[in-house]
Order: C-alpha cells, then structure tokens, then sequence
C-alpha cells in the first residue's frame, strides 16, 4: 500500500508542476463544460469545485489515491462499529445518534440503537416538560433562560447550532459559558433571573476544571437567591459521572448520558444538544439528526466520484500536501453561521493535527490544515486583501444560502449572494496590469498615474476557492453540512494513516497546569525546579500586581 501511496503522491506532484502552467481561467476556456463536470448536488445542497486548480488528471489520481488507502473499508468499519479509535479501543458511532431506530448497529455484539433511542427518548421528554410547563422551577414558574456551562465540544457544537437555527427559537432563550475567565460567568448570569434559569452543566466525567469550576460558581448564585433546596430544581447534567452528579446535588432523572464511542467534538447529536432541542423544539431537533442521516447515507453509499465529504477531503489532501497551502478559510456567507469556523477549527484541528501515524510511527507528510474562517460580509472587510494580494495562497470555502427566513430582505439577500459570487470570481480571475490601467484610464486617471499605481492594483487570480451551495439554512440543511464536514475530517485523516478520533495533543497543558496553579496560589513557595525561568518570572511580576 505505501509503495502504490507514495507513487501518487509523487504523480499528484508531477500533475501540479505542469499545471502551474494553466490558469484555472484556462481550464474554464478549455472545457466549456467544467462547472457540471467539477460539482456535485446532493438534494437541496451542491459543492461547486470547478474554480479549484485541478483537471480531470488531478481528480482520478485522488480518487486512486483514497482507494489505495482502502477509504471505502475503513469507513465501513466505522459504521459497523470497529473499535477505529486506536489509542483508547473505541468505536466511532456519532453516526448512531442520527441512525434509524431499525437498523442496528453493533458495539462489543450488543445492538446500541436501542439505547440511542432511549436517550433521545428521555431528552424529549424533558424538553417538551421546559418548553410547555410542565416542569418548572422551584417557585412555579416557567423558564425562560438556559444556562449551558460546557467547554470544547460541550460548547462549540451547541452555541454554534443555537445561533444557526436562531429562527427556528420559540422556546427559553439559551446562554452559554465556557471560559474559566470570571468575566464570562459574570456577565451572563448578571442579567438572569435565577428564579426562571435553568443550568445544565456538560461534562461527561464531571472533573473537566473550567466546566465545574464554572458550575460551582452557578451553584453558590442560585443557592444565595434561591436556598440551597431549591437550588438543585435548577440544575441539569450532562454526564456519565452518576455519583459526582448526585455529590452535586442534581437528582438521577435529570442527568443525561452518552457513550463512549461518542467524541467530544462529534457529541452534538446526543445529550450536548439538550439546550438546542430545549430551544428550538423536538420536530426541528428531530430534522437536524434526519439532515445529518442523509448526508450519513450519501457518504456511505455515494460512489467516491459523486461522493461530497469525498470530494472535499481530497481537494483538502490536493492543497495541503500537494500545493503545499498550510491553511484552509471557511467562509459562510450567513451572519447565522458565523461560529461556524471556530466550530469546524475544532472538528479538523483537533481530529486531524497529529504527527504520529495509527500505527506509532513518524509522518514525513505534513497532516490537518490551519482551519480559520469568518462570515461574509464582515471578512471581506478585514482578511480579504490578504486572501486577494497576500503572498501566501489560501484555499477558501465559500457557504451560500440561497433562501433566508428573514421576510421582506430581497435586497439584503441579493447583495450578500452577489458578493459571495464575486469574491470567488475575483480570487480566480484576477486582474492584470494592462486591464488596471485601462480601468484607472477610464475613470480619467492620467496615463503616468495609471503606470504608477497599476501593480499595487494588480490581482494575480488563480487562487482556488469552493463554494457550497444551499436552498435554505435550516434544522435539516445544517445537520448535512455538519455531518459532511465530519466525513470530510474521516477522509483526510484515513489518506493521512491518523487516528482523527483521540486528542492527546490538550493532555500536556492541563497537566501542567494543575501543578501551575499552586504556584499562583502561593507565592511563597519555593520548590520551582521543575518550572522554566519566564515562567518563574512571569509568576513573580504576576504576584507583585495582585490586588
């Protein structure tokens, strides 16, 4: 397999030394019909490639290329439950959370889907006793605000899922805490009602310091409002800890688990999407697992050439070790997703950066690309010369809804899509000397002037972007762009032979800083062998500012 691997590499890197000779405009000249020939639509939902630097050339080695690195039998151990996650004997089953209750899957020879739907089960019910009433505070009143205390996947997914869906809300609002930074507790819990908040605390271990730390603070709010029996009617858990939840105070039937072959990261389709499903409704949650369940089954059983999480991954492999572009843009053209990036940073970079192969040894090929990204229009006005100018290239993924459910916005509608369109046109078709200076020339800028200031006006174009195309962002449509940018981090790792489903790699620094804490707390203590000497002398000036 590695000898076959390394020959594409090395061909894909031919390929790219004689297309550095062809504009991706070239390839539009040459190929009138390369828009149908370099997209491809699942339902309401298309991946337009055509303006990345690629032929068919490119794309059959790269489809060689996932073959030979059996893509199609690793994926299909996952679904079947194939303890995949390597380093901790795991399977990998986010996909069960949005399966159908009658088709099973196996873990350890046991059917799961019956607990899946059993845990579905008990957080609908919840949701529905919050949202209609039947389940109030301590004083009989509804809530109206949810309080999610989480961090990493406890938190990206389900503040970047509420904000999407921001239209579909008609239950309590939902507020989020991740950081250990005082400040963002403060400022949320500042303006709630204790009385009609509700807590849930996200954590599966029930140990994870920013979570409980957060929680702890939470709790001596509500008990200094409320009393300390009344308090506990305002917590929730999300977690498998059930005797450091009970410790806590929160009562067995408002705990909510999930499983062990469920990552962090991947968890938002289990009981991390309790606040979500509160917010939006049991129907809508039910479309966001049914939107990621098609876009499951495609990626199952799409041919690799139509396949869309395919495709984008080996466009992903293409810039990164073949074009050599460290860093990818996401870019969402919907002031709604625009924690989307910071929620696809996460997925890729903690998955995907990794130099260590499955099987314990060094990777020579660089692995995971810097993810960053912001929303359009915002990001044209601060990144964007970068991207048009800058001399590093940056592969970006451009996400357009066609529909909004704004009513009465057309115009509003019409500028972001028409922006969205000319910013990809304008990355790969440039704008060169003598067209500067003939447009200078026509807006009545003399010919010396025009000569002078056309290479700081001068866009070279061929920078490749994607666009990903919608009818509508809605429960269902983000649950497929959200299990397809999952695929798609499969895909990559797999190509690059890494475990995508550990993260060892956030381990180190959470050990060191237990250790550093009692050096903050105390700073009289002594026994500092073991600490750097910045971090001595960062600790010293720390402590000559405290207050």
């Amino acid at each position: 397999m590695h000898e076959k691997r390394d020959y594409l590499f090395t061909r894909l890197k031919q390929i790219r030394s004689q297309l550095k000779n062809i504009s991706i405009n070239d390839l539009f000249t040459l190929n009138p019909k390369r828009f149908d020939e370099f997209s491809t639509s699942i339902d309401d939902m298309l991946l337009d490639y055509s303006k990345v630097h690629i032929n068919q050339d490119v794309l059959d080695s790269l489809m060689q290329l996932a073959k030979v690195c059996k893509l199609e039998e690793k994926r299909d151990s996952m679904y079947k439950g194939d303890k995949i996650n390597i380093t901790e004997n795991r399977a990998v089953l986010h996909i069960a959370l949005r399966n159908k209750p009658n088709k099973p899957i196996f873990v350890d020879n046991k059917d799961i889907m019956h607990d899946v739907q059993e845990g579905l089960n008990k957080m609908q019910k919840f949701a529905n006793g919050i949202r209609n009433g039947e389940i109030l505070s301590s004083s009989n009143q509804k809530f109206t605000d949810i309080v999610n205390i989480g961090i990493g996947g406890s938190h990206l997914g389900p503040v970047m899922v509420t904000q999407a869906l921001t239209a579909f809300h008609d239950g309590p609002k939902i507020h989020f805490v991740s950081n250990i930074d005082s400040s963002h507790i403060t400022d949320v819990l500042k303006n709630l009602d204790p009385e009609k908040t509700l807590v849930l605390i996200a954590s599966k271990t029930f140990t994870t310091i920013e979570t409980m730390t957060n929680a702890n603070t939470a709790q001596k709010w509500m008990k200094k409002a409320l009393g300390e029996e009344n308090a506990s009617q305002h917590f929730v858990a999300i977690s498998t800890a059930l005797e450091k939840t009970k410790d806590f105070g929160i009562s067995e039937d408002r705990v909510f688990g999930y499983w062990d072959w469920v990552g962090g990261r991947y968890s938002i389709w289990s009981s991390i999407g309790l606040g979500v499903m509160i917010a939006i409704g049991t129907e809508n949650f039910a479309d966001f697992l049914d939107g990621a369940y098609e876009m499951d089954q495609h990626f199952k059983n799409a041919p690799l050439e139509d396949n869309i999480p395919v495709i984008l991954a080996l466009i992903g492999i293409w810039h990164i070790n073949i074009c050599e572009y460290p860093t990818r843009a996401i870019l969402p053209y919907d002031q709604r997703l625009s924690s989307f990036p910071s929620y696809i940073q996460q997925l890729d970079m903690e998955s995907n950066g990794k130099s260590i192969s499955s099987s314990g040894d060094a990777l020579y090929e660089k692995t995971g690309a810097i993810v960053w990204g912001e929303a359009g229009t915002n990001s044209q006005h601060s990144f964007f010369q970068l991207l048009h100018q800058g001399s590093q290239i940056v592969p970006c993924e451009f996400m357009l809804g066609v529909n909004k459910t704004d009513t009465n916005m057309n115009e509003h509608n019409d500028l972001l899509m028409a922006n969205c369109l000319a910013q990809s046109q304008a990355l790969m078709s440039g704008r060169g000397i003598s067209e500067v200076i003939r447009v200078l020339e026509k807006r009545g800028v003399s010919h010396e002037e025009s000569i002078r200031l056309a290479p700081h006006r001068q866009f070279h174009g061929n920078r490749p972007s994607s666009t990903l195309l919608y009818k509508e962002l809605n429960p269902k449509t983000l649950g497929k762009i959200i299990a397809l940018y999952e695929h798609r981090v499969f895909v990559e790792g797999t190509i690059w032979g890494v475990d995508s489903f550990d993260q060892w790699g956030v381990e180190l620094g959470k050990e060191l800083a237990t250790e550093m804490l009692s050096y903050v707390q105390d700073n009289t203590k002594k026994d500092n062998k073991n600490i750097d000497s910045s971090s001595i002398g960062l600790l010293n000036k720390i402590n000559s500012w405290r207050k």
